[in-house]
C-alpha cells in the first residue's frame, strides 16, 4: 500500500507513519510544520518507502507521479494554544485543506481517511458519547474554530462519498497523549507533566473535577489503522473509555514524577471557555467490530511520556 499522509510530522501523524512503515507500506508525508516538528520524522529520513514533502495543503497540492492507495488527513493544529493563536489557519485546513485532499483521493481512486475528533461532541449532554450523538457545540466560542472545522471536514467527506462514490473512513479521536507531544501546546497532560517535572505549581482550571479519558498514542494508532483497513465508513470513536478527573490525573503525575509541586486551582481563562465538563468515548462499535481495545494503563503511558520529556526535551 502507498499512503499520502497529511500531517505526518505531527504528534499522532508521526507515530502512525512509523506503524504503516513497520508493516511494509510506503508513506509520503505532507506537512507544513506549522505545529508538527521535523524532529518527529527526522529519524525516518533516507529510509526505504518513506519520503516527505513540505507543503501547506490549503494551497494547490503538487503533482504526483505515483499512485496512492489511501489519502490520510491528519493535518490540523489540535491544541487549545493553537485555537487562540491560529483560528483562521485551523478553519482553512479543515475546509480548503480537506477538500484538496479529497480531490486528490478522487483522482487516484484512493480510500480517504479523515482523522476527526471528539470535539465534534462539544460539551456533551450524553455520557459516554456514542457515534450516534450529534453533540452540543457552540459555533461562536473560542473552541469553535476547531470544533466546527472538524464538523465541516466530516460533512464534506460524506458529501464526496455520496456525490463521487469515494471510499471514505472517519475516525473520531479522543484525548491522546504520549511521546512527541509539544511540551508547550496547552493540552492538559503535557502541561501538568511539565509543571510537575519543573517543580512548578500544578494548575487545575476550576475545581479540577472535569473528566477526560486518556489514550496512549501507541494504542491510538492501532485503533486508527483498524478503522483505515476496515469496512465501516464511520464515524468510529477511537479512544480509551477509562475516565479520570483532572485532579486524579494531576495526583498521579505528581506521584510518578516524585514532584514537590503543589496542586492549585485557578480560574478558567477566557480561551478555555466552553471546555467540556466530561468526555468519555463509547467504543462499542470499534471493539465489537474489530476487536480493538486500548491496552496501556494511564500510569504506564505517563511513565513512558515522562521519560521521553526527560531524555528528548531536557525537562526535569
Amino acid at each position: 500500500m502507498r499512503h499520502l499522509l497529511a500531517g505526518g510530522g505531527g504528534f499522532i501523524g508521526s507515530h502512525l507513519t512509523e506503524l504503516l512503515l513497520a508493516r511494509g507500506d510506503e508513506v509520503v508525508v505532507v506537512d507544513n510544520f506549522a505545529t508538527g516538528r521535523r524532529s518527529n520524522v527526522a529519524h525516518l529520513a533516507g529510509r526505504d518507502r518513506f519520503s516527505m514533502i513540505e507543503h501547506d495543503i490549503t494551497t494547490a497540492l503538487p503533482k504526483f507521479d505515483v499512485h496512492f492507495d489511501t489519502v490520510l488527513d491528519l493535518a490540523s493544529p489540535a491544541s487549545p494554544a493553537d485555537f487562540a493563536t491560529m483560528p483562521l489557519e485551523i478553519l482553512a485546513v479543515g475546509s480548503t485543506g480537506t477538500r484538496n485532499l479529497l480531490d486528490l483521493a478522487v483522482s487516484h481512486s484512493a480510500r480517504f481517511f479523515l482523522a476527526s475528533t471528539s470535539e465534534v461532541y462539544g460539551d456533551p449532554l450524553v455520557h459516554p458519547q456514542p457515534e450516534s450523538y450529534f453533540g452540543n457545540v457552540s459555533s461562536i466560542g473560542p473552541r469553535s474554530c476547531y470544533d466546527e472545522a472538524k464538523r465541516f471536514s466530516e460533512a464534506i467527506t460524506m458529501a464526496y462519498h455520496r456525490v463521487h462514490g469515494l471510499d471514505v473512513r472517519i475516525a473520531r479521536i479522543f484525548n491522546t497523549y504520549g511521546e512527541r507531544m509539544r511540551p508547550d501546546d496547552g493540552r492538559v497532560v503535557n502541561t501538568l507533566v511539565v509543571q510537575a517535572m519543573r517543580g512548578e505549581p500544578i494548575t487545575l482550571h476550576g475545581d479540577g473535577m472535569q473528566t477526560r479519558s486518556f489514550c496512549h498514542v501507541a494504542d491510538e494508532i492501532v485503533g486508527l489503522t483498524a478503522v483505515l483497513d476496515g469496512h465501516i465508513t464511520g464515524p468510529v470513536n477511537v479512544g480509551n473509555p477509562d475516565e479520570f478527573t483532572i485532579r486524579e490525573l494531576a495526583e498521579l503525575i505528581v506521584e510518578l514524577t516524585k514532584s514537590s509541586s503543589e496542586i492549585v486551582t485557578v480560574p478558567l481563562p477566557p480561551e478555555r471557555e466552553g471546555d467540556p465538563a466530561q468526555r468519555r468515548p463509547d467504543i462499542s462499535l470499534i471493539s465489537d467490530t474489530y476487536g480493538w481495545q486500548p491496552k496501556i494503563a494511564l500510569a504506564d503511558g505517563l511513565t513512558r511520556m515522562i521519560e521521553f520529556f526527560r531524555e528528548m526535551e531536557g525537562i526535569g
